[in-house]
C-alpha cells in the first residue's frame, strides 16, 4: 500500500486522478488550519461534493476496513485531520462530535499557543496545558491520532509522557539532519520509539537539507540512517504536499486569524524534482532500495507501517 500521512491539496477531479495514477492506497488531507468549528463542517461540506463528483476515484474513510474497500474498487481513501485544535474551542465535547464527523487526526497546535499547549515558534514552550490533558483524555478515548507536527518541543515530549496510547508526528524529519523550528530533536524521537509512536518523513522543502535542491538519495539516506537508528517500523511519509495551492493560502498558514500586522508574504517553495505531485509516490521505492534499505523496509515506510498503526489508533479501547 502507497500511504501520504498529510496533504493539503487543493481538491480537483486532476489531483483525484494523479493520486489513483500514483496508486496512493490512502491519503490524509487537512480539513482546518486556523477555522474555527462551523469553518471545519464547512470544509467537510466541501469535501462531500468531491465525494459525489469523483466517487470514482476516491471515497471517504475513517477506518482501516474502509481504505481497504476503497482499494478494492480501485478509489483512494480520503481521511481527514485538522492541523490545528481551534476547532474544538474550550468545549470538551467538540472532540467527540468531531471525531463523529470523521475528523481521524488533530494537531495539540499549529505554531504559535493554543489552549492545549506551545508551538514550535513561540519563544517559551509552557509544555502541555491542563486543557491539553483533558484533551488528548478524550482523543485516546474516542480513537482520535494525536499528532504532534508544529508543536513545541517539550509540549510534544509532555504530551508523548501524558498519552496512554501512541501519538504520531505525521509530517516532520530529523533535526539532526536539517535543522529547523518543525524537524524534531533525538530526545522525541527516542520517546516515540519507546512509546510506540509514528513518524512522517515530510517532503517539504523547508524541511528538507538543501532545501527544493535536496536529492532523493540524501533524503533516502537519512531515512535509512533513521529506521536504523529508531527502528523500521515507525516511520512513514507525510508529504505535507500543498499542490495547487496559491501563494495566499502559505500566508493565510502563517497569519491566521491572529495577526493585526500580516507577516511580509511569502511564496510556496519549488517541489523538489522527484515529488513534485502524488504520481511520483512510486518513484520513492526505487531511491529507497538503492539507499539500502529492504523491500520490507520499503513497503512499510511507503504505507505498511501506517496501516499497522492505524488499525490500532483508530479503535476506542
Amino acid at each position: 500500500m502507497f500511504i501520504d500521512a498529510l496533504q493539503y491539496i487543493a481538491p480537483s477531479r486532476a489531483v483525484f486522478e494523479q493520486m489513483r495514477a500514483g496508486r496512493l492506497s490512502a491519503v490524509h488531507v487537512t480539513v482546518g488550519y486556523h477555522e474555527d468549528f462551523l469553518g471545519v463542517v464547512q470544509n467537510l461540506q466541501v469535501w462531500n461534493r468531491w465525494f459525489e463528483e469523483c466517487g470514482d476515484v476516491i471515497a471517504r474513510a475513517v477506518t482501516c476496513d474502509e481504505i481497504r474497500a476503497a482499494n478494492a474498487a480501485g478509489k483512494t481513501a480520503i481521511l481527514f485531520g485538522l492541523q490545528n485544535p481551534l476547532a474544538i474551542g474550550a468545549d470538551i465535547g467538540r472532540v467527540e462530535i468531531l471525531a463523529q464527523l470523521g475528523i481521524r487526526f488533530c494537531q495539540i497546535t499549529y505554531n504559535q499557543q493554543s489552549l492545549l499547549g506551545a508551538g514550535c515558534f513561540e519563544p517559551h514552550d509552557s509544555g502541555l496545558t491542563s486543557f491539553g490533558r483533558e484533551v488528548v483524555n478524550e482523543m485516546n478515548r474516542v480513537g482520535m491520532v494525536i499528532d504532534l507536527s508544529h508543536a513545541g518541543h517539550q509540549t510534544a515530549m509532555d504530551v508523548v509522557a501524558y498519552s496512554s496510547r501512541p501519538v504520531t508526528v505525521t509530517h516532520a524529519n530529523p533535526d539532526a539532519w536539517h535543522p529547523a523550528p518543525r524537524n524534531l530533536h533525538h530526545d522525541l524521537l527516542q520517546a516515540l520509539a519507546e512509546r510506540g509512536g509514528m513518524v512522517g518523513f515530510s517532503l517539504y522543502p523547508h524541511h528538507l537539507r538543501g532545501g527544493s535542491d535536496c536529492s532523493l538519495a540524501d533524503f533516502a539516506e537519512m531515512a535509512l540512517e533513521m529506521m536504523q537508528s529508531y527502528g523500521a517500523g515507525m516511520f512513514g511519509i507525510g508529504s505535507d504536499l500543498c499542490q495547487d495551492q496559491p501563494d495566499s493560502v502559505v500566508n493565510w498558514m502563517r497569519n491566521g486569524h491572529w495577526r493585526k500586522h500580516p507577516a511580509p508574504p511569502v511564496a510556496f517553495p519549488d517541489c523538489p524534482s522527484w515529488f513534485g505531485d502524488n504520481r511520483d509516490f512510486p518513484g520513492l521505492a526505487p531511491g529507497l532500495e538503492a539507499a539500502g534499505m529492504t523491500g520490507a523496509e520499503v513497503a512499510g515506510l511507503l504505507g505498511g507501517n501506517w496501516m499497522r498503526f492505524w488499525q490500532e489508533a483508530f479503535v476506542k479501547p
